[in-house]
């Protein structure tokens, strides 16, 4: 098919997806939630055929969650690390102050060390705890544990449609607009980052169609990005992490938006496998790239992309994606889950700040100090 054939079928599919597409509000899907004994889980592992909730009483059972992608998400992490905190800290709260401490102080350890590279996951379990410095008791602990990880989770909230809103702004009227992996309402807890700019975009009527890449290995793109859009209404083509190049090339795309799982002091980006090829694609054909995430995945100890750890996932998700064999018996398999994009290549940063821009040592420096 002729790029320009390509272009044609976008505009067709946008006006059929208006008439056609049913909204069911994924927006308003909760990727998690404290129920006031335990954290429910919406299990994106099973997504989207299946709707399944995970309920878990054990901070083990909430690491297991996070190491087998069942909540995935650098905003959701950090929301789900909290309640982690949480789960541990109603478990040792028969013991003294002492060993009460010793234990939620190994329990978050684990916790943090569940997923490396995404930094939210870490930086909730910390604030978490620092909630708890002061209390005398376990009970007293376990009460602050439970109102920190609350506001952690309202204040996702807020900030990913404050970053809807910013960088709704910059999408020009009629885009088309190519994501990759999954930054929704599934990813954070509530509205999401790049697709919180989809979504308020959408609103506004700017957007005219989004591009996701089905993003390899777990297709994250093509199971939950797609589901989300579709169940919102908004008008979603997906096509494999190869085609984006042709795409770019071929003047189908206005702009690219990402997340973030961790962004260095210098603007370097770490996001899912793939996104580094895009961000060169998008400066080799003059189309825009930027990047969405919250002041709380700006990490400004972490002085360049090269100080981010990468984290190595199995090599089945490659080999049998799935459930299905793709890959003949014995052949090694290398399953990298992030790449990082140098900063050169980011055009912008949006943030629940403002939209932060080169040098990024200064602006990013000066999102987090509005965050206080």
């Amino acid at each position: 098919m002729e790029l320009l054939g390509v272009r044609s079928f976008f505009l067709a599919r946008n006006e059929e997806s208006r008439g056609t597409m049913q909204t069911a509000h994924a927006a308003g899907v909760r990727a998690l939630e404290w129920t006031g004994t335990h954290l429910r889980l919406l299990d994106q592992a099973r997504l989207p055929h299946e709707v399944r909730y995970l309920e878990l009483q054990d901070w083990r059972e909430v690491v297991e969650a996070v190491r087998a992608l069942s909540v995935r998400g650098a905003p959701a992490l950090g929301v789900a690390g909290a309640y982690a905190v949480v789960l541990a800290a109603r478990e040792l709260a028969g013991l003294g102050i002492g060993p009460f401490r010793e234990g939620l102080s190994a329990a978050a350890d684990g916790i943090a060390r569940a997923r490396p590279t995404a930094v939210n996951l870490a930086w909730g379990v910390s604030r978490a705890l620092r909630a708890a410095d002061e209390a005398r008791t376990p009970a007293e602990a376990v009460a602050a544990l439970v109102a920190e990880a609350a506001a952690i989770l309202d204040e996702d909230v807020a900030a990913n449609r404050a970053i809807g809103a910013h960088g709704a702004a910059l999408v020009p009227t009629g885009a088309t607009l190519l994501t990759h992996c999954n930054t929704g309402s599934l990813a954070t807890a509530g509205h999401g980052t790049a697709l919180g700019i989809v979504r308020t975009a959408w609103a506004e009527g700017r957007l005219r169609e989004v591009i996701a890449t089905e993003t390899r290995p777990l297709l994250q793109g093509a199971r939950l990005t797609a589901w989300e859009l579709s169940q919102d209404g908004i008008p979603v083509t997906v096509v494999v992490d190869s085609a984006a190049g042709a795409l770019l090339r071929g003047g189908c795309i206005e702009m690219v938006v990402v997340g973030a799982d961790r962004i260095a002091a210098n603007g370097d980006v770490a996001n899912k496998i793939g996104t580094y090829s895009l961000a060169v694609l998008a400066r080799a054909n003059g189309v825009p790239f930027y990047v969405a995430a919250p002041t709380t995945t700006v990490d400004l100890e972490t002085q360049t992309g090269d100080g981010i750890p990468i984290e190595e996932r199995p090599g089945e998700e490659v080999e049998a994606p799935l459930g299905t064999r793709a890959t003949p018996p014995g052949v090694a398999v290398l399953n990298p889950a992030f790449d990082v994009t140098p900063a050169e290549y980011v055009t912008a940063i949006v943030t629940e700040a403002g939209i932060a821009r080169p040098p990024y040592r200064e602006s990013l420096a000066g999102m987090v100090a509005h965050r206080g």
